[in-house]
């Protein structure tokens, strides 16, 4: 009976190979996976802040750490938290921060919005001096969808399909109480500048005087503002004028981007966060969880009955932590107790519109641009 074992022992020995062994498991052990996936937000500093590119980072694991694109499509997701007219909060899991930045520089610099250009003062007896006043109006949001309007060059003639031009003519009378002038007085004036250019004195008197623009047709004639008329945002305050004192003066606003001038931005503000993740490493009971509840200053967490007269710490609302770490300065024990994590994938976004675009529109806007952006190096690299 030994001897047929020994025998069926060699003969198996005989017969191994290495490619009978197992495959090596295509998933990272766990602490490597959480420095992969987690930042740690210690009471000191966060570390793991790091994103690992190398496709070959994990190799000896049988880990491919290389970008999948079906992977991508599979996991990315966009979740709309809020929205308004003016501001949204959204998620986008799924991605990494090269591409949330992305976003965020194109929402700044490179959608194009109207803003005023060029301001022609014909009297401005105000104590706000014409460098001023100009840039003031510059910074007034217009209400129009720019993709409506074209971009004007230095050698282009201002016209209805480049330019929209606005009055303001304000005057405060004489003995009466200070005036503050609002952009509410700035008229649209859908056939073009009413200011004349200085004519020669041989020019014909009796042809029509020429204007600083070029309009062939009004725009109010057509559809798109037929009902819906170019404004500017209103109740922003210009100027304010003293008795006796009087502006007057043309307004021309053009399509821009805001990397030439912050004013052709169409977001107040656009940024992104990694998302909290506030994780009790064990159970916080009775007086340690009022504790932790009262240190947090955004209410993070939550105390819930257990019955028998005990309570205990939960994480009620972990999207509302601010990293301020008050909840680790208890004591040092509380390092041990209490975890602060970001989700390196996973981030919230929001977008402040200035008021000329819806910010759904804006973000779809983007998407449109970095598209287009991928486009021209897959061009230029075939």
């Amino acid at each position: 009976m030994a001897e047929r074992e020994e025998t069926e022992k060699k003969k198996e020995a005989e017969s191994f190979s290495i490619w009978d062994l197992p495959d090596v498991p295509q998933k990272l052990p766990p602490h490597i996976e959480f420095q992969r996936t987690r930042v740690q937000c210690n009471l000191d500093a966060p570390i793991h802040t790091e994103n690992v590119m190398y496709s070959g980072a994990y190799a000896s694991m049988g880990v491919d750490n290389s970008l999948q694109l079906d992977h991508f499509c599979n996991n990315f997701r966009v979740e709309v938290i809020r929205l308004t007219k003016d501001d949204m909060e959204f998620d986008l899991i799924g991605i990494d921060a090269a591409i949330a930045n992305a976003f965020r520089r194109i929402l700044i610099a490179e959608l194009p919005t109207m803003a005023i250009e060029k301001v022609l003062i014909a009297n401005n007896t105000s104590v706000i001096q014409d460098e001023v006043l100009a840039h003031r109006l510059g910074l007034i949001p217009i209400i129009v969808d720019p993709r409506l309007f074209e971009y004007m060059s230095e050698n282009d003639t201002s016209n209805e399909k480049n330019t929209i031009v606005f009055k303001l003519h304000v005057l405060c009378e004489r003995g009466g109480p200070r005036l503050t002038v609002k952009t509410n007085e700035l008229k649209w004036l859908p056939n073009g500048s009413e200011l004349p250019l200085e004519t020669k004195p041989d020019s014909n008197p009796s042809s029509k005087p020429r204007t600083y623009t070029s309009f062939s047709s009004s725009q109010d004639l057509l559809p798109e503002f037929s009902n819906n008329p170019i404004r500017p945002m209103l109740d922003i305050t210009i100027a304010r004028l003293g008795p006796g004192q009087e502006i007057e003066l043309e307004a021309h606003a053009v399509k821009g981007i805001g990397k030439t001038h912050a004013k052709w931005s169409p977001v107040a503000t656009a940024w992104y966060r990694m998302l909290p993740e506030i994780v009790l490493l064990e159970d916080v009971e009775d007086e340690d969880a009022e504790k932790l509840v009262k240190t947090c200053p955004v209410n993070v967490f939550d105390i819930e009955d257990i019955g028998s007269g005990k309570k205990r710490a939960t994480v009620a609302r972990p999207r509302a932590c601010t990293l301020c770490r008050e909840c680790l300065r208890c004591g040092e024990e509380w390092e041990k107790r209490v975890s602060i994590r970001r989700v390196k994938d996973h981030f919230i976004f929001t977008i402040e519109s200035t008021g000329a675009l819806s910010p759904e529109t804006l973000f779809t806007e983007a998407v449109k641009i970095l598209e287009d952006k991928c486009e021209r190096v897959i061009t230029e690299l075939s």
